[in-house]
Parts: structure tokens; sequence; C-alpha cells
């Protein structure tokens, strides 16, 4: 799910399915897919390896798909698998601090996203009255238009999750320049690998060998680079409450939408 590039994400694929196919796994797709109903292609009952977001996750799958694991991505703002976003502003804005931004205009890429949506709401709830904080909300579609949108005055805020902020720094400075990051959310696990519950617990374990032997080893430097990733890790289902608490939090103070 991360990537400026298509190229780069099937480059990285390549090499990671050559190594499923030497410890045995069945059922590659050659190609990368990028389906339009993402919980539809998530519960397929043949699925053998996709990228889902926390937020979905832990309300609309579980139960329904089995944890993989989850990379660690190169960005300051990550600390191992884990990750957050950055709430960003434009960098003329008189405003400092998330307080100041109370009535404004927020950008979201989605409703079911963790980092631009649920993770924002529970840091917003503690400022909102009357379950309400920013003047109205506007579904951008995606993190990168959330961040054109504020640049062209059609938003004043957004959180950005840190991964996706890295790599467009890195791949075009200028989408970035003119922004500040006035706030940070609270870190949670990062974006899941899962797989269907159709997959044998000896073919999950190796997958988890697969993706491990091609983080690690060092024909895949030059095409993990470019996506950041520096590390795979096994999680086990409980290291995504904290997004659930997010959302308990947010609705227990009465904020229910940004």
């Amino acid at each position: 799910m991360y990537g400026v590039l298509p190229q780069d994400a099937q480059t990285y694929w390549q090499l990671l399915s050559r190594q499923l196919h030497c410890y045995g796994v069945v059922g590659i797709c050659e190609q990368l897919v990028w389906p339009s109903n993402l919980l539809q292609h998530w519960r397929d009952p043949n699925l053998l390896l996709s990228q889902t977001c926390g937020f979905p996750l832990v309300t609309l799958l579980e139960q329904q798909v089995q944890l993989v694991g989850v990379f660690s991505y190169q960005s300051p703002y990550c600390s191992g698998e884990y990750y957050r976003s950055l709430v960003v502003v434009r960098e003329d804005e008189e405003g400092q601090k998330l307080a100041d931004f109370r009535g404004r205009r927020v950008a979201y890429n989605s409703i079911d996203s963790q980092s631009g949506y649920n993770a924002l709401r529970a840091l917003i709830a503690p400022l909102a009255v009357n379950g309400r904080f920013f003047s109205y909300g506007i579904a951008s579609g995606g993190h990168y238009r959330s961040i054109d949108m504020i640049k062209q005055h059609q938003a004043d805020i957004a959180a950005i999750d840190c991964v996706s902020f890295a790599l467009l720094q890195r791949a075009n400075p200028s989408a970035v320049a003119g922004l500040k990051i006035i706030s940070q959310t609270e870190a949670a696990p990062g974006l899941p690998l899962i797989t269907s519950l159709s997959t044998s617990e000896e073919q999950l374990l190796l997958i988890r060998q697969a993706i491990s032997a091609t983080v690690n080893s060092p024909v895949a430097i030059a095409a993990k680079n470019p996506l950041l990733i520096t590390g795979f890790s096994v999680l086990p289902w409980s290291a995504y409450d904290v997004i659930k608490r997010m959302q308990t939090k947010a609705f227990a103070l009465g904020v229910t939408t940004l």
C-alpha cells in the first residue's frame, strides 16, 4: 500500500515472489494488483498475501483473516514496526499547535483509515466541544491529495502517515514544501500483511520465512530502499488493540467524526 511509484513495489514483489517459490509457497501471482474494492479483496478466501490498514483490520477483518506480519520503515517518526501520523498545515499559518486550528477545515483520506482519520480523531477528542473540533471534514481519497488540498487552500490541516510523508518528500520534495508539522498522533503498529483463513499453518510459516529472507537479503537492498523497508516482524493481534483504544477514547469524549 506504500510507494509513490507502482514500479517500485513491483520490483520488490518480483524478489519476494521468487523467495516464495523457493520456500514452496503455492498460488503466487506474478504481478501485483491494486484492487478497486479493497474490502472484497481482503476478504477473498483465496487471498495469499496482501497489505491492509490497522483500522479496517480491527473493525472489519477480525476473525476473517490471519496476520502475517508487518514491515518496519525508515522514517524519523517510526519506531521499529510502529508508526504515527504527522499533523500538517501550511507553513505560513500563524498557529503553532493543534489547539490553534479549532474551527478549521480538515482533509482526511478516508473514514476507514487509521493514520488519516482514527488516529487524528483520538488526538483532537480532548480538545473538542460538543463533539466537534474542526468546522467540517473533507474526504480527499488519499494522503497525497490531502496535502494538495492544503496547499491549494481547499483545506487547512490533515494527518499524514509518516511513511507516506517520507516517501513523498524523497520522491518529490516540492510536494511537501510550504508545509509544517504541528503535532503527531500516538504510535500504532504499521500496516499489517495478511492472508486468508484458508492458508494453512505450514504455508503461513513459509510465507513469513520467505518475507524475512527477502528483507534480509543483500540482493534486495536496491529494491527495498525505494519503499523505505528496513525489516519484518511478526506481531500478535493484541498489538493492534491500541487502534481500538483510540476509537474508544474518542467515542467516550463524544467525538464520532472529524
